[in-house]
């Protein structure tokens, strides 16, 4: 399945419509969350066939497409089964400070594209900002109401294009917030600081009460984000064949450092690594982070800096002779972690540059860094 988000071109009269059919959806999604809650407090669970059976024939009084008031009310049973299951929280009812913005439609057959045009039910032919589309079957679509305007979210049947490998290099990624990333070849990344350069220019907008155009600002973080980390994760698995990423508790560093660490976007990458190596054939891993910081990646002692007051110790020596950037060294445990081998240094260097010993290969990795 490959995803293709396009850009509409609508007439006036054709926005205001979605936004009559947005203001009738939001009525049917709190209906449909406020009867399941409160059937449920009785003893009495709806499947989602009976909410669509009970919504049989308004889409036809209200004229927007039956399909996406369904649809809509199959959105509500969801998020009442996610949090039931306990993999979300409660949801909330949709209004003015937490809007509903999207149309669903899983008849996707129904979206026609053609001669740059797209064909969407109930609104007509309607153009968009020409782009790519993979030939294959539209399974579904979804309309989605953004700052910068609608866009058409399509789901295509086709397969991806594979990312072309140039090297079969393996590497091990410690995520910063000074630096982006840092690998166990001793690169680093450097932070591109999205959300900084943008902060006086946001709060401007703030200030100024304009609400279309703080939208309009953080919906272009947002994609500079975005942007960053599909440059950088296809790069990644271009390069490498094994990709070993440090999986720190990024929430939890949240609350305590602040936003500079949600900035970093991290979780984001994490993810398009995951789903791009699995496209490619490449293996991605996901390592503990424990005692990746303190331990030598030569000798295996626990002699690294530790806890929140050695936080600005960069450098650090171990008992053993050998320099270490703080770093490049939790970058190279990580790979070790993923790999089962052991690494030693090369001279007395603080590089991060290594050499795989062949010869010395475990089947687990070394105590503290177990996968």
């Amino acid at each position: 399945m490959v995803q293709v988000q396009l850009k509409l071109k609508l007439r006036p009269a054709q926005e205001r419509q979605l936004d009559r059919w947005l203001w009738h959806l939001t009525g049917v999604y709190n209906w449909a969350i406020r009867k399941i809650e409160l059937d449920a407090a009785h003893g009495i669970y709806h499947s989602r066939y009976d909410l669509e059976s009970k919504l049989k024939g308004h889409g036809k009084r209200l004229g927007i497409p039956q399909v996406s008031v369904a649809d809509t009310a199959r959105t509500a049973h969801n998020a009442w089964v996610r949090c039931f299951k306990r993999l979300a929280g409660r949801p909330r009812l949709k209004g003015r400070r937490n809007k509903l913005n999207s149309i669903p439609h899983h008849h996707g057959r129904e979206f026609q594209v053609a001669n740059g045009k797209v064909r969407l039910p109930g609104l007509g032919r309607v153009g968009f900002h020409r782009q790519e589309i993979p030939e294959g079957q539209i399974k579904c679509a979804r309309l989605i109401k953004r700052s910068s305007g609608w866009h058409l979210c399509l789901t295509v049947g086709a397969e991806p294009k594979p990312i072309i490998a140039v090297a079969d290099g393996q590497i091990g990624i410690d995520p910063g917030f000074s630096s982006l990333l840092v690998t166990s070849a001793g690169e680093k990344i450097e932070h591109p600081r999205e959300l900084e350069r943008g902060a006086s220019r946001l709060a401007q907008a703030q200030r100024g009460h304009k609400g279309r155009l703080t939208a309009r600002l953080l919906e272009r973080q947002v994609n500079r984000r975005r942007n960053r980390n599909h440059q950088l994760s296809r790069r990644l698995v271009s390069e490498n064949a094994l990709i070993a990423f440090s999986a720190d508790n990024h929430r939890g560093i949240a609350h305590r450092f602040g936003k500079s660490v949600t900035s970093s976007s991290h979780a984001a990458l994490r993810r398009m690594l995951a789903y791009k190596s699995s496209s490619c054939g490449r293996r991605y891993v996901e390592v503990s982070s424990r005692n990746s910081t303190r331990t030598c990646s030569a000798c295996g002692q626990l002699s690294g800096p530790s806890g929140l007051a050695s936080l600005s110790v960069r450098q650090w020596a171990c008992d053993c002779g050998v320099t270490h950037d703080r770093d490049i060294n939790a970058a190279v445990n990580v790979l070790i972690a993923a790999r089962g081998m052991r690494v030693e240094r090369v001279g007395d260097d603080s590089s991060g540059i290594a050499k795989h010993d062949a010869t010395r290969r475990s089947s687990t990795a070394r105590e503290g860094l177990t996968l």
